[in-house]
């Protein structure tokens, strides 16, 4: 995947139903998120993370959360996909803190939905989990579309971040993503640690 490609202009999408984005290309991307959410935006209290036998609390939300936090209901589709995207983090030998940010940018991006091609409401050709764009260097489309490889993708991004583990995960997030709205990631940072809290043992 070539990470030089260079996104030069932010593109905005008329009426996305999602309140996701448009990935320009490996470390490049642009969404339309004004950051307010379309979940629940109420602050929550504590990490499922002390709860959970096996899993690094330290790790998930080293910095603590950032502002308030949204918060939807995932049906099986989505939950299964973010259980692919803690698998494909794992298979890639990176720890929990890698799967928090992933999942978090996926739910800015799509709300855990692998969106195909969205007809008009479609930013040039913006899909699956992270939205990334076949045009700017991410993949076929198959691949964009497949779980395991979007998330691969994203994070050979992420690993060219210098200092990604410490950085607060709406930076990291957006380093790689590019967004017009970078502080929207950061809202989907305790519901993320969730998922990783109560998946990454059986994923």
């Amino acid at each position: 995947m070539n990470t030089t490609i260079l996104h030069k202009s932010v593109l905005g999408i008329a009426g996305l139903a999602f309140a996701g984005g448009i990935a320009a290309g490996p470390l490049h991307h642009a969404t339309t998120d004004t950051g307010t959410g379309t979940g629940d935006a109420r602050p929550v209290a504590a990490t499922q993370a002390d709860k959970t036998a096996g899993v690094d609390a330290g790790k998930l939300i080293p910095h603590g959360v950032q502002g308030a936090q949204s918060r939807i209901d995932l049906d099986a589709e989505q939950t299964t996909n973010a259980k692919a995207i803690i698998a494909a983090t794992k298979k890639t030998g990176l720890d929990e803190r890698a799967a928090v940010i992933s999942i978090g940018t996926a739910l800015q991006e799509s709300k855990l939905q692998n969106l195909g091609h969205l007809g008009d409401r479609n930013d040039h050709d913006s899909l699956g989990l992270f939205q990334q764009r076949p045009s700017s260097g991410w993949g076929t489309p198959e691949q964009i579309t497949d779980p395991e490889y979007a998330t691969t993708a994203f994070l050979k991004g992420l690993k060219q971040v210098d200092g990604w583990q410490d950085m607060p995960l709406t930076d990291a997030a957006q380093t790689v993503q590019v967004s017009a709205y970078p502080d929207a990631y950061a809202q989907w940072e305790q519901q993320a640690a969730d998922l990783v809290a109560q998946h990454w043992n059986n994923s």
